[in-house]
């Protein structure tokens, strides 16, 4: 079916259906106020806008920094092939967060106010600061692909020869505000529960987010190349894979190092409503990905890297929301869940998102190939991947 020239599919019908409902959305709650629009309360102020939009979308969008500064910074130079699609991740991550943080804020229009009444005490302003620059770092990174298109060589230059530079800040940056965000909730003693609640919270928020940076890179390369119709570097998700599974053994042993000393070993057996999604969060981030890595015919497999990649995602966006929402259910007093309007702001701002991905990759030159061509839409197992092949020395 077409209508004026463009075909109609279920999947754009269901994407002008969602971002309906989300506009729907937005405009109750900038006309009708943060309660027609939600379930947060004095008792429950942090909720899925939060939770997921805050820090899941920063914490999914650390991909940029972890490639850029292995391919500028440590030189390893054969994951160069995903650096542009991985920093067009990280820069709708961010620009996407900041539209959730205006819907979440009471007084959107105040936000300003950062920029001019400074509280250099204050994490939050650390990580506002922060987010504010790196997301601009983000804009120059990105920038070359609108250069090329544009054919304006004399700026490209300009913008390369100012790459180390951006290069260093955006990981200075990015190291900042990503464990600062833990730092959020060191406050919260007695509040957030102690299954959650501990002081290395600005280091296990950094460490998840080089683990999730690493599985969204491999989420994004394996689906790009299903959407677009493009040949999957295996050799490249494979040298992920290996730098995931090691990123999520530190995570793991840390976090079980971090329950001994605090005692916690055993109560963490004991059924519960928190424990109940902690176990989740446990079995999803660190158990299956973790031993579906270790199995070398895994890692070399599209689809075994495909499926640990984004269970490790799921775990870790757990993760998240168990810090913002349940581990703080129990001092409140009550369950929160959003409102269908709540919801529908968050999942249109991602369908959001993957159309402004599909829309850069068809107009931009995001890979090295350039725009994709036409080529038929193949499953991840079906790829074809190819590794370099071992050499054989006659005996």
């Amino acid at each position: 079916m077409k209508i004026m020239n463009i075909k109609v599919t279920f999947w754009r019908a269901l994407f002008v259906v969602i971002m309906l409902l989300g506009v729907y959305s937005a405009c109750v709650r900038y006309f009708k106020g943060l309660g027609a629009v939600s379930n947060l309360s004095d008792q429950s102020p942090w909720g899925l806008w939060i939770g997921f939009d805050c820090l899941c979308g920063i914490m999914l969008a650390a991909g940029g920094f972890c490639i850029c500064a292995a391919v500028y910074l440590f030189k390893i130079e054969r994951l160069h092939s995903i650096v542009r699609p991985t920093v067009l991740t990280a820069l709708l991550g961010y620009a996407l967060f900041i539209v959730g943080l205006l819907v979440d804020l009471g007084r959107p229009w105040y936000i300003w106010h950062l920029t001019v009444y400074m509280n250099p005490h204050s994490a939050m302003f650390e990580v506002g600061w922060c987010v504010m620059l790196y997301t601009t770092v983000l804009l120059f990174e990105f920038s070359p692909n609108v250069l090329e298109r544009l054919h304006l060589n004399w700026a490209l230059k300009i913008v390369k020869g100012m790459m180390p530079v951006l290069i260093v800040a955006g990981v200075l940056l990015s190291t900042l505000h990503q464990s600062s965000l833990g730092s959020l909730y060191l406050i919260m003693h007695g509040k957030l529960h102690p299954f959650w609640y501990t002081p290395a919270l600005p280091f296990f928020f950094f460490g998840t987010a080089i683990a999730a940076g690493l599985a969204m890179t491999i989420f994004e390369s394996t689906q790009s190349a299903k959407a677009f119709g493009r040949h999957l570097e295996l050799s490249v998700l494979v040298e992920l894979g290996g730098a995931l599974l090691v990123a999520l053994w530190v995570n793991g042993l840390l976090r079980f190092l971090d329950y001994y000393h605090r005692d916690m070993l055993a109560k963490i057996i004991q059924p519960s409503y928190e424990a109940y999604f902690l176990w989740l969060e446990i079995l999803l981030a660190f158990v299956i990905p973790i031993t579906m890595l270790s199995f070398k015919k895994v890692r070399l497999s599209p689809n075994g890297l495909y499926l640990a990649s984004l269970s490790a995602i799921l775990g870790l966006v757990t993760n998240r929301l168990n810090v913002a929402i349940t581990g703080l259910d129990t001092w409140s007093g009550h369950h929160y869940l959003p409102k269908w309007t709540e919801l529908m702001i968050t999942v249109s701002i991602i369908a959001f998102g993957f159309f402004l991905f599909a829309m850069a990759v068809k107009y931009l030159p995001i890979f090295e190939q350039g725009p994709a061509t036409s080529q038929p839409v193949r499953a991840p197992q079906k790829i074809r991947a190819e590794l370099p092949k071992p050499s054989h020395v006659a005996t």
